[in-house]
């Protein structure tokens, strides 16, 4: 192994345990793997006199981010979001109810639903439109969200498309991966739709119900500041601050009995009463050393509680929410504390330690306080997820009828090469603009900017793979110790350990390093490198073991009430099963024919 082959190497390797450690978000890492080769690729040029390094030029270091891959799947996160504005994903999830009574049906319908939106749209994006549709028709039969989540998503074709038309001269089709891709999906669908969710242990499916996650009466208290109350002349917000915030103060009652959201700079007066939020334990030792009083008819006051003014929501962090690794203080700033968080579940249990020292991620719930149109706005702007029961709204006919044509006429351009796909997208995306379908003001809400920085910086990574020769050498290392085995096992194991990868970093991220070396097995081999691609295809859309395998994984953890455990013991099997049945589908459709 020569030098370069051995910095690339060591390299990946230290991404890959980066990637899997999870302290850092993805992008950052894969931003130290490509920093980190353009620096060895200077030490060796200037220190080592290397007359050329086969690392990656500085001067081309950041070409990734201009690769069509990059741009395609920008452009269909931005498609993603003019066909939710337009109307046509809830006109889709609206035929739902009918199927919702039968627990079979139900689950079944959710799960083509899904499957068939994330085939054209992000599929993060997809179950973001569908969360909110599963638990009102879970609430409604009685039936728990854990029973109706999924962890299907779309595989990473773009990136493997791409690859194969910078390798090979020629990309795939638009529905090239649709032989494949189609039948597993059906299959997968039957699989959790009959016995798949039969397998999540018992202890996670809970009963729905409103107040399953957040048992709040239990920590609403009135008080009343009496003459020589110690808070009076401070504001809200000091008073929570003297509380060592254990005291969570959500709502003023007026004279006339009406629950009003305070502003936390409002100072205590003297007769005030107060909706509070605090732990039956240091209730006590409160009201003792602040003299604080407890109000009378407390059950009326709290059965009452949702009042035009205060209104309690629930939203799920996203991947791209800027909450992720914030506390409490961040989202105070940020919402000009015009709303107030009440409480935060993770795993589909409360978090009962002090709120100020919670650090947010990808999956908890936060219930929020306050006036409902503040709590929409800033659940949007910090893209947050609301989990309230919502009508499905169906935007005008029109607008439905010309999303679908302008989409439809961007895949046939595609389809009969008129124009590459990329293009193609970015057309549709300037037709939703012109036709007031996406507003500019919603043009780059939907880019998930981490995975379009991931992407950027790992191409240049992948890229390095191949010039240094590592790629040949790992598949010829591949082909020598499994030199025995039939042609359907090499690609068995190739997919097998591309899944793996998926199961602890990005899917994205798997694609870019075990695409070439998919390459270089088939070339080793002599056989026609399609049946490789497409198994690493399959292989990195199947992170169905654990809640880090993929973004959607992780958004349903807290809203469907799953534990770390409960994923691997619907997954493995599923996984199992797309192996049995991929490969022959594999082989059937993109037979190893010899090459040249």
């Amino acid at each position: 192994m020569t030098l370069e082959q051995g910095i690339v190497l060591g390299v990946i390797v230290v991404i890959f345990g980066l990637f899997a450690w999870g302290k850092w978000r993805y992008d950052v890492v894969a931003l130290i793997g490509l920093f980190s080769l353009v620096v060895a690729d200077v030490l060796l040029e200037k220190i080592l006199e290397y007359d050329q390094s086969n690392l990656i030029d500085p001067e081309h270091a950041l070409d990734g981010f201009g690769h069509a891959a990059v741009i395609t799947v920008a452009a269909v996160l931005v498609i993603s979001r003019a066909l939710r504005n337009s109307g046509v994903v809830d006109l889709i999830t609206r035929r739902l109810a009918p199927f919702a009574k039968n627990q079979m049906l139900h689950i079944a319908s959710l799960c083509v639903v899904a499957a068939v939106l994330s085939a054209f749209m992000n599929n993060v994006g997809a179950l973001a439109l569908l969360l909110p549709v599963a638990l009102k028709t879970a609430n409604e039969q009685g039936r728990s969200p854990g029973l109706i989540f999924t962890m299907i998503g779309t595989p990473p074709n773009i990136i493997i498309s791409t690859f194969r038309a910078q390798e090979m001269g020629e990309p795939f089709g638009m529905f090239t991966f649709a032989p494949v891709g189609g039948l597993v999906a059906l299959l997968g669908v039957l699989f959790v739709a009959v016995v798949g969710w039969r397998l999540i242990p018992k202890k996670s499916l809970k009963e729905s119900g409103k107040d399953e996650m957040f048992e709040l009466k239990e920590y609403i208290t009135e008080v009343r500041v009496p003459e020589d109350c110690e808070f009076i002349g401070k504001t809200l917000g000091e008073v929570e601050k003297d509380t060592g915030e254990k005291m969570m103060i959500f709502g003023f009652i007026r004279k006339d009995g009406k629950v009003m959201t305070p502003n936390r700079n409002n100072l205590v007066r003297e007769g005030g009463r107060y909706l509070v939020k605090v732990d039956p334990v240091d209730l006590k030792a409160i009201m003792n050393q602040s003299g604080l009083r407890l109000e009378k008819e407390l059950r009326t006051r709290i059965d009452n509680i949702d009042g035009d003014d205060v209104n309690f929501t629930e939203v799920v962090v996203t991947p791209n929410s800027q909450l992720l690794g914030r506390s409490r203080s961040f989202l105070r700033a940020r919402t000009s504390n015009s709303v107030v968080l009440m409480a935060v579940a993770r795993q589909g249990q409360p978090i009962r330690k002090r709120l100020g020292d919670v650090v947010f991620r990808v999956g908890d719930v936060l219930l929020l306080q306050g006036i409902q149109s503040d709590i929409e706005e800033h659940a949007s702007n910090l893209h947050l997820l609301p989990l309230a029961e919502r009508e499905v709204r169906v935007g005008v006919f029109s607008k439905v009828s010309l999303a679908v044509i302008i989409f439809g006429a961007a895949i046939a351009l595609s389809m009969f090469k008129i124009m590459p796909t990329t293009l193609s997208f970015v057309g549709a995306i300037l037709a939703y603009i012109f036709l007031g379908i996406l507003p500019l003001r919603d043009l780059y809400r939907e880019i998930d900017w981490p995975v379009i920085v991931l992407l950027g910086a790992m191409i240049p990574v992948s890229q390095a793979l191949q010039d240094t020769g590592l790629t040949d050498k790992i598949a010829l290392y591949a082909n020598h110790i499994t030199d025995s085995l039939p042609s359907w096992g090499i690609l068995a194991i190739l997919m097998v350990v591309t899944m793996c990868l998926s199961d602890v970093i990005n899917n994205a991220a798997t694609a870019l390093i075990m695409a070439p070396i998919g390459m270089g097995i088939a070339a080793q081999m002599g056989v026609s490198a399609d049946p490789f691609l497409m198994a690493v295809a399959v292989g990195a859309s199947c992170a169905f073991l654990t809640p880090i395998g993929h973004q959607c994984n992780a958004l349903i953890l807290g809203p469907g009430g799953y534990r770390f455990g409960d994923y691997w013991r619907m997954g493995l099997p599923l996984e199992i099963m797309i192996v049995g049945v991929s490969i022959p589908l594999i082989l059937r459709f993109f037979p190893m024919s010899p090459v040249g």
